[in-house]
């Protein structure tokens, strides 16, 4: 009985689902820096997109809570994306530490890191409210961060 229990324990763990990401932290150079900011943008749209529907649907008399729940979703998905994509991608992979001595090139990346954890700030923001306002600074973050991105193209593959 004791081998049967282990047995199909084993096999609970084994057929447990296993997840893979798109990225391997490893400078491998496909990924294109630009796009990510494309990505951004496009999910700060859809954010925007979905707390408009979420506002639109809870004013109705008759609120859909199927439609409202799938916005609310789709909502926190795409803040769920930002948050990954500037802290997997951007400040683990591409903002390389500097040193207080280096000067400028210190400065640049002390405000890079201000920008993507403010960043990261308003994705949570979008994620607990409605506030179109967490968009604006949100949208406005990210453009702001690309232009001292790629300030002197330092960052390309």
């Amino acid at each position: 009985m004791r081998k049967l229990i282990y047995f199909f324990g084993f096999m609970a763990i084994m057929m447990m689902p296993v997840n893979s990401w798109s990225h391997c932290e490893i400078p491998c150079g496909i990924y294109d820096d630009s796009t990510r900011y494309v990505l951004l943008l496009e999910d700060i749209t859809t954010i925007e997109k979905s707390m408009n529907s979420i506002n639109t649907l809870s004013a109705e008399k008759d609120i859909n809570y199927n439609q409202l729940v799938r916005w609310i979703n789709n909502k926190e998905e795409h803040a769920n994306k930002i948050m990954g994509l500037v802290t997997q991608y951007f400040l683990n992979q591409r903002v390389i530490p500097k040193m207080p001595e280096e000067g400028e090139t210190y400065n640049k990346y002390v405000k890079m890191l201000t920008q993507f954890h403010q960043m990261l700030v308003y994705a949570m923001k979008c994620k607990q409210t409605t506030d179109l306002e967490n968009v604006t600074k949100l949208r406005g973050l990210v453009l702001e961060s690309r232009a001292t991105y790629f300030q002197d193209q330092e960052h390309s593959h």
